[in-house]
C-alpha cells in the first residue's frame, strides 16, 4: 500500500509509532516506508516534535505524606494482630493462673489494634483529600495540553530534502496560519563559517525564488506567504556566501539538498 494516498493513515501510524505503541512487526513495515518514502519520514519527524513538546507540559508529582502514613499505620495493625496471636496460642499452653495474666495482655493488643485501625481510617480519609488534589491537578494539565495542541503549528506543506545520495538532511514545513517556514537539520552537515546556507523555491515555469538565508541553528524560521509555496513543487538549498545572494541572481553555489514540497491535507 502507498501511504501517501492515504493521508489519514499514515497520520495515524506516524502518530503511534512516534508514540511508541507502533509494536513488532507493523513497526518494521513502517521504518522500511519511512526509508523508501520521504512523505512517511516527514510524518514521522513531525509527530515526534508533537509528542515531546507534551511532555514538557508535565511537572513531577510527588506522593502525599499521608500515603506513607497510612501503610506505616497498616503495617502496625498488622504486627500488632501478629502479636494478638502469639499472645493466645501461649496462653492456652500456660496454668490458668497465667491464662487471666494473658488475656489482660491480649485486651492491651486488641485496644492498641483498634487505635491502629482508627488512625489508618483518619489517614485514609486525608489520603483521598489528597488524591482529590492531586486530580484536580492532572485534570488542569490535561487542559493545558489540549490548548497547546490547539495552538500547535498548522502545518500545511513539508518537504524532506537529501542530498545527492538520499541521505535526509533537512526537514522543512510551512505553517499557514503564521505565515512562516521552519527548518530543521536532521543530517551532521554544518556549513562553513564564511557560507550560508539559502533556501530557494523551484516552480513549475520560471527562475528559482529565494525563500529566505538559514542561519547555523538546528532549527530556523523563515518568513513566506502562502503564495510563495502553494504553487511550488520543490524545493531546494544552496551553499552561497555569508548572507546568501539576491533572488534575482538564483543560486550561485551548488546545490546541497533537493526535495519534493507535499500538501498535507488537514
Amino acid at each position: 500500500m502507498n501511504l501517501a494516498q492515504h493521508p489519514e493513515l499514515l497520520d495515524r501510524l506516524a502518530a503511534a509509532y512516534a508514540l511508541g505503541t507502533l509494536r513488532a512487526g507493523a513497526r518494521r513495515r513502517f521504518e522500511h516506508m519511512a526509508r523508501a518514502h520521504p512523505q512517511v519520514r516527514a510524518a514521522a519527524l513531525l509527530w515526534q516534535g508533537r509528542w515531546s513538546a507534551l511532555s514538557e507540559l508535565q511537572s513531577p508529582v510527588q506522593p502525599d505524606a499521608a500515603v506513607w502514613t497510612r501503610i506505616q499505620n497498616l503495617v502496625d495493625a498488622d504486627q500488632a494482630g501478629t502479636m494478638l496471636a502469639q499472645q493466645r496460642a501461649a496462653a492456652n499452653a500456660r496454668t490458668p493462673k497465667a491464662l487471666a495474666w494473658w488475656r489482660s495482655l491480649a485486651l492491651t493488643g486488641a485496644v492498641a489494634t483498634v487505635a491502629a485501625v482508627a488512625i489508618g481510617l483518619y489517614a485514609q480519609q486525608s489520603l483521598q483529600q489528597a488524591s482529590g488534589q492531586q486530580l484536580s491537578a492532572l485534570q488542569t494539565q490535561l487542559q493545558t495540553a489540549r490548548i497547546a495542541l490547539q495552538t500547535m503549528p498548522q502545518v500545511q506543506y513539508v518537504a524532506v530534502l537529501a542530498d545527492g545520495k538520499a541521505q535526509a538532511s533537512m526537514l522543512v514545513t510551512f505553517d499557514a496560519r503564521q505565515g512562516q517556514l521552519a527548518l530543521q537539520r536532521v543530517g551532521g552537515y554544518q556549513e562553513a563559517a564564511d557560507r550560508s546556507l539559502q533556501l530557494w523555491a523551484l516552480p513549475a515555469q520560471g527562475a528559482p525564488q529565494s525563500l529566505g538565508v538559514m542561519g547555523e541553528g538546528r532549527l530556523e524560521q523563515l518568513q513566506a506567504q502562502l503564495a510563495q509555496v502553494q504553487a511550488v513543487p520543490a524545493l531546494a538549498i544552496s551553499l552561497e556566501p555569508k548572507g546568501g545572494v539576491p533572488s534575482e541572481k538564483g543560486p550561485t553555489g551548488p546545490v546541497l539538498f533537493s526535495g519534493a514540497l507535499i500538501k498535507r491535507d488537514l
